[in-house]
């Protein structure tokens, strides 16, 4: 039996209709879709070439497949924090732009997010450098 909330859902959101390839296939473009509009943020166009050059380093850096791993998924997990934190941004632009208490500290959270991964980033870097170039 469909409740009405799944009914609602399905003629909201199409793509609840699709299953196997099709929906594969046409989630690959949304996700195509979000990487390009995170290449007009610029913070993202910065991580995003640094990761050109820091996730080739990571196999030349790393030691093992862990370390690699570490290495490699910071950067990329700063990036997807970085979407994630451009989205919240353009959720609450999209609600409106007046100054409002919970939109700044929707958008300040995000911020937060985005600090706390480069933090995490930053010191797996420099840990595996200074393992690397100590020893």
């Amino acid at each position: 039996m469909t409740t009405t909330h799944d009914a609602m859902n399905d003629v909201v959101n199409p793509q609840k209709l699709r299953s196997g390839l099709s929906r594969v296939w046409h989630a690959a473009g949304y996700s195509l879709a979000g990487l390009r509009a995170g290449w007009d943020e610029t913070a993202f166009r910065q991580e995003a070439l640094a990761a050109i050059v820091l996730v080739p380093a990571a196999f030349w850096l790393g030691r093992s497949w862990v370390e690699v791993a570490l290495l490699a998924g910071s950067v990329l997990m700063l990036m997807a924090i970085e979407l994630l934190n451009t989205a919240v941004e353009a959720a609450i632009d999209r609600i409106g732009l007046e100054r409002h208490p919970l939109s700044k500290r929707a958008k300040d959270m995000g911020s937060a997010a985005v600090l706390l991964a480069l933090l995490v980033c930053g010191g797996i870097w420099i840990a595996a450098l200074v393992q690397r170039f100590s020893a």
